[in-house]
């Protein structure tokens, strides 16, 4: 009776997981550099931006005119020319909108919360993030 209950905490927790993974959504992401004020969230503040510069802009799908300000999303580095990736996943904050017309990806990372989850500067990388 034990092994069965043992089996089967197993599996829920198994399924959990497993569905934890499938939850994120898909997107692009590429790496921006400063000057990173003004900010569309937060102007020339300096406090809006998080401790070890882990910070990203957004596209249009993700602004949702403005109330994306101060989101933060969790996200790993799932492909990319040359293997891009590294190991792990990085949480970051929603400072600003990607001005470039279009944006060149889902979500714009600064330089420092880019180098953490790629090996490749200046890539345009496949993510998983969830919110």
């Amino acid at each position: 009776m034990n092994m069965g209950r043992l089996n089967i905490c197993f599996i829920v927790l198994i399924s959990l997981f497993y569905i934890s993974l499938v939850l994120g959504d898909i997107g692009t992401a590429t790496s921006y550099n400063s000057p990173y004020t003004p900010t569309k969230c937060g102007g020339n503040r300096s406090d809006q931006f998080p401790s070890g510069n882990l910070f990203v802009a957004v596209s249009e799908g993700l602004w949702d005119n403005g109330a994306a300000c101060g989101r933060r999303y969790r996200l790993r580095c799932l492909s990319g020319n040359n293997r891009p990736c590294k190991e792990g996943t990085i949480d970051v904050r929603v400072v600003d909108y990607c001005t470039k017309k279009p944006c060149p990806s889902t979500i714009a990372l600064s330089s420092d919360a880019f180098a953490q989850i790629s090996n490749s500067h200046n890539a345009k990388i496949n993510i998983e993030y969830v919110q």
